[in-house]
């Protein structure tokens, strides 16, 4: 495994930093969203960090990167709008650098929002990866009527995101979908986290959509 010498791409307000990671062979290219950046998220959080690391060891190039105004991104928080241009700009980088391989959209709490819904309009991506989808706080029509497959990772006790409510959005999910709940995990997965990666590999480990 190696890592590429990207440490920015180029987004809608300005240079966003970046980590990409990529194996000798790239079976499938995906973009990481981190949760909210009001709230401390970023592309270092623990959980995207893990997970980045499940998808490269499967074998996919993945992209984390930090939303406009985190770290130094430049540009200023925008209400979603702006994050949700800054995800569509980095598609736009992996499918310019793996143009031969599916592109996945993945992403953790508030970045999971951005990146399916992102995911579910665009054409190009195949494979759509939710991480503790705060499905509360947030619209994700466009991601359960998306005939996309979905592959979602939910803390038993997650308390943004109760497990009754993702069973609830889970149910009247289209298919394809498949669905991990990890044991006493909360919505950070705090003692959790290598479980998140560990159920990745389990999902996606083998999947070639």
């Amino acid at each position: 495994m190696t890592a590429a010498r990207v440490r920015e791409i180029p987004g809608p307000a300005g240079r966003l930093e970046a980590i990409l990671e990529e194996p000798a062979s790239v079976r499938a290219a995906v973009v990481f969203a981190h949760p909210h950046p009001q709230y401390g998220g970023t592309m270092h959080t623990k959980v995207v960090y893990q997970g980045a690391k499940a998808f490269a060891r499967t074998g996919c190039a993945v992209l984390r990167f930090n939303f406009r105004g985190v770290g130094t991104s430049e540009g200023a928080w925008d209400e979603g709008r702006g994050e949700l241009d800054d995800f569509k700009a980095a598609l736009d980088f992996m499918r310019a650098r793996h143009p031969d391989v599916p592109l996945w959209a993945a992403g953790m709490s508030f970045g999971s929002w951005i990146a399916l819904t992102a995911g579910a309009e665009d054409s190009r991506v195949t494979t759509l990866v939710g991480i503790a989808p705060p499905l509360a706080n947030y619209d994700f029509e466009k991601v359960r009527t998306s005939v996309k497959p979905k592959f979602f990772v939910q803390g038993e006790f997650d308390e943004i995101c109760p497990l009754k409510d993702m069973y609830a959005f889970y149910a009247r999910c289209a298919d394809p979908k498949e669905l991990i709940v990890i044991e006493a995990a909360d919505h950070l997965f705090d003692g959790k986290v290598t479980d998140v990666g560990e159920a990745i590999e389990d999902l996606l480990g083998d999947w070639n959509e």
